[in-house]
């Protein structure tokens, strides 16, 4: 039998705060313990949080067959439906208990930009299914993206960076930022049986920021080699965001910042959250910063591309489209 799992307490950081250095310290001190921390008083307003999130109940909330027209393509952009993920292969007897949909940096098909991965038109419901839907999630993927550039330039000095470090265009200039709405059935997990709302896994890019409801079930484990695993619930925060380390941000630092395996387990309550996973451009290398080296310390990943990275993860991740050709049909 498992044992009880604790909540864990979390550095609080806010965008408001003029002491910079006190913010830097927070976050620092949260990178090194765990990867995870709160980000409030970013300035994307409780209402339209509260909208965005409306709009996402609306859309899962329609028939199986209306979302399953908007099944996600090759672009991973769309639709994924319920078990179409299996994050921890390993534990999970059936895929993850949730559906999910991917909302990318939108790029027209006519722009030659298109025919790189992660880029391209973003597939939208119709405005007679759903109005202003595509409006609402446009004005969030900007605000979301306005508040991650702040929080990579806290990063950027923690690490003893120029603060604009990640402001260039190879890095956040031109990022592949993901907006992904997610919904998890009612359904009560069970990690001894390998049910999961979601399977334990670290995210793949730079940061993400993840609104939830107030229904717990994300759980993170600081240690992932410790046997047994400790895993411990974060609580939802208000109006703020659970903000999290990436992988890439792992290897760029040396794994001197941790990025924390995390994992849902729900207990029967349906749960709405809403990841923004921020990734740097296409040709971006990945590779040990100067500030994170030294001759006692030397680089323990190679260098690889943003795009030949995240296109390995999603591809190990995600159920083989061809899968739904028949349901699709």
């Amino acid at each position: 039998m498992e044992s009880p799992i604790s909540r864990t307490d979390l550095n609080c950081i806010s965008l408001a705060d003029p002491d910079i250095q006190k913010s830097v310290e927070l976050l620092k001190q949260a990178c090194l313990d765990s990867g995870f921390f709160y980000v409030v008083d970013h300035g994307i307003s409780q209402e339209f949080m509260d909208e965005v999130f409306y709009q996402s109940k609306k859309f899962f909330d329609l028939p199986h067959s209306e979302k399953m027209k908007l099944l996600r393509d090759e672009k991973n952009r769309g639709y994924t439906p319920m078990l179409d993920e299996i994050l921890d292969p390993e534990n999970q007897v059936n895929g993850d208990y949730k559906e999910g949909y991917y909302i990318g940096v939108e790029v027209p098909a006519d722009n030659p930009d298109s025919n790189r991965p992660f880029y391209g038109p973003n597939q939208w419901p119709s405005e007679e299914v759903l109005p202003k839907w595509r409006e609402v999630m446009e004005q969030y993927h900007r605000e979301a993206l306005r508040v991650a550039k702040s929080v990579a330039r806290i990063i950027a000095l923690a690490l003893d960076l120029d603060v604009d470090f990640f402001d260039r265009p190879e890095m956040l200039g031109e990022p592949i930022a993901t907006l992904r709405l997610l919904h998890y059935e009612g359904q009560v997990s069970n990690p001894a049986k390998g049910v999961y709302g979601a399977g334990a896994h670290s995210d793949y890019g730079l940061i993400t920021l993840l609104a939830t409801d107030d229904v717990v079930g994300l759980q993170i484990c600081k240690d992932r080699n410790a046997q047994p695993q400790v895993w411990e619930y974060v609580a939802p925060v208000k109006g703020g965001f659970i903000v999290n380390l990436g992988d890439m941000l792992e290897r760029w630092s040396n794994s001197i910042f941790r990025s924390t395996l995390h994992r849902v387990v729900l207990d029967g309550r349906q749960r709405y959250s809403i990841a923004y996973f921020v990734e740097p451009s296409h040709d971006c290398v990945v590779e040990c910063l100067p500030t994170c080296k030294s001759e006692t310390n030397p680089p323990k990943f190679p260098p690889i591309t943003c795009s030949a990275y995240l296109s390995q993860r999603y591809k190990d991740t995600h159920a083989d489209l061809s899968a739904y050709s028949d349901g699709k049909a």
